[in-house]
């Protein structure tokens, strides 16, 4: 199933089956089970189990009223839905010629293929609908949203890794990689570096914010998610190879363009949690 790496001229792209393994349908065949879906899989449970581990320590929230374990099921419903359609919508942000030709292949998920930024506007429209459900503030549900959907990001990142797609560009670091169905060019493993500071870096310091009482100033920790996020993701696109359609002039792409807003309004969010924290001690 897996091939270790191999260092010679560079490190050899570890070939993954990205079938797991296939489960025999009686009248219609084997039904694979894929590495890409159970990457999908493991960032939304994983990020649930985080957020009960987080809504039951009453030390974290103060007075901040926050959702009970129960009703957080719910929430994994409209997280998940939120990713997989803003995520795949999302993508006519990089590809809109190809689908608006081929608008039945947007629903090919297994396929691969997911945007970031269309998914994060679908999970912010599914907290919406769930805060509005159990009359709760937009805010609070989205701070702990924020903090455990980094787990989500490092095995997203992984599936691209796995696929693969995404790859990086052209380099002669020790670490680059010949990936398969590309050329023989060594390249940037950019997803691996996109898991390790989207995903982990980010778990890590929000982990740390959410500890030291976060939670208890509603916006802080979505804000802080939204400025990590565009810092690290900018960062990354210069060692990631953009398809045509995302270069831009001057040497932008549209990762970069798409993550601008996200510094902005999470400056905003953390601000207005900061300054209310202010008023409140004043």
């Amino acid at each position: 199933m897996f091939r270790f790496f191999e260092l010679s001229a560079a490190w050899t792209y570890p070939a993954v089956d990205p079938v797991w393994f296939s489960i025999p349908v009686p009248y219609i065949g084997p039904l694979p089970i894929r590495w890409y879906a159970l990457a999908y899989i493991a960032g939304l449970l994983g990020g649930l189990l985080y957020a009960r581990a987080l809504v039951v320590r009453p030390r974290l929230w103060g007075d901040v009223q926050h959702p009970d374990p129960l009703a957080l099921d719910d929430l994994l419903v409209y997280a998940a839905l939120g990713t997989i359609l803003g995520g795949r919508l999302g993508i006519l942000f990089f590809s809109r010629d190809y689908y608006l030709a081929h608008p039945l292949d947007l629903l090919k998920v297994w396929e691969g293929g997911m945007s970031f930024h269309g998914g994060l506007i679908g999970v912010m429209i599914g907290i919406w609908l769930f805060a509005r459900k159990y009359q709760l503030s937009f805010l609070t549900v989205a701070d702990i949203c924020a903090v455990v959907v980094p787990i989500g990001i490092f095995f997203g990142r992984l599936a691209n890794f796995i696929r693969p797609e995404m790859w990086g560009r052209p380099s002669d670091v020790p670490w680059a990689m010949i990936f398969p169905g590309v050329d023989a060019l060594t390249r940037h493993p950019s997803q691996l570096y996109e898991a390790a500071l989207e995903g982990l870096l980010l778990l890590g310091v929000l982990g740390l914010v959410a500890a030291r009482g976060g939670l208890k100033r509603p916006g802080l920790a979505m804000g802080l998610f939204g400025i990590g996020y565009a810092l690290t993701r900018i960062f990354c696109e210069f060692f990631r190879q953009p398809d045509s359609s995302e270069e831009l002039p001057y040497g932008f792409t549209m990762g970069m363009v798409l993550s601008l807003p996200l510094i902005i309004a999470g400056a905003y969010f953390v601000l207005k949690a900061m300054r209310k924290a202010t008023l409140q001690r004043t």
